[in-house]
């Protein structure tokens, strides 16, 4: 009777060893939820048609609550997609018109899909990775100020409007999951994302900018 509970314990425990060693493996999936800081990089060009030479453009940071979805496809391959709230931009005078403050707000949400690689054993509880893949940034419900429509030749009746189209961009990523439980982790992640795109002003003016974006994420992980 002693050698048949002996066994049971024996067998739980193994089964609990099993359980650990399996965090991270193929056919597992994580679910995360913190925060990411977008910080873009932007190269402006000029305004067209602007009556003053080097008008140009910047684009605040924007920070926001985020999370993401990764699918374990191997030990050590892994798909994931990043979710996240839209970030709101300020859009800023720069080059000869810098110091004219805010000329819009815009609003951004970047649909990215990338392929990593962990690397170590699915229980190391330290997993750098590198991930590549693609992103969609798509600009929404743009919203222009005085400061728009008094440089572009806008009115209070007529305001300038600016919109920015949406692009495809590559996407670069670092990252490092440290697990302290069977279940729970957290992950940090740098990605870079090469994108340009271009703003349209109801005045008809039109501007190029690259964007460039750096952003930075902290999250707590749940694998199941």
């Amino acid at each position: 009777m002693k050698s048949k509970n002996l066994l049971c314990i024996a067998a739980a425990v193994l089964s609990t060893w099993a359980g650990l060693a399996q965090a991270q493996s193929a056919g597992t999936w994580m679910a995360r939820i913190g925060a990411t800081t977008i910080r873009p990089d932007v190269k402006s060009g000029d305004l067209s048609a602007a009556s003053l030479a080097g008008t140009k453009i910047d684009i605040n940071n924007a920070t926001q609550i985020s999370g993401g979805i990764t699918w374990m496809w191997t030990d050590n391959i892994a798909i994931d997609l990043p979710l996240a709230i839209p970030f709101k931009h300020e859009v800023r005078g720069a080059g000869a018109i810098e110091g004219t403050g805010k000329l819009a707000d815009v609003q951004a949400l970047p649909v990215t899909l990338t392929a990593q690689y962990r690397f170590g054993s699915p229980s190391s509880t330290l997993r750098p990775y590198v991930g590549a893949g693609i992103t969609y940034a798509v600009f929404m419900k743009p919203k222009s100020t005085a400061a728009l429509s008094a440089l572009t030749g806008g009115s209070p009746s007529n305001p300038t409007i600016m919109t920015m189209e949406n692009r495809f961009g590559p996407t670069g990523q670092l990252g490092l999951t440290a697990k302290f439980s069977e279940r729970l982790s957290m992950d940090a992640t740098v990605t870079k994302v090469l994108v340009k795109t271009r703003g349209h002003l109801s005045t008809g003016q039109q501007i190029d900018v690259e964007l460039n974006p750096l952003a930075y994420t902290l999250g707590l992980v749940y694998t199941f």
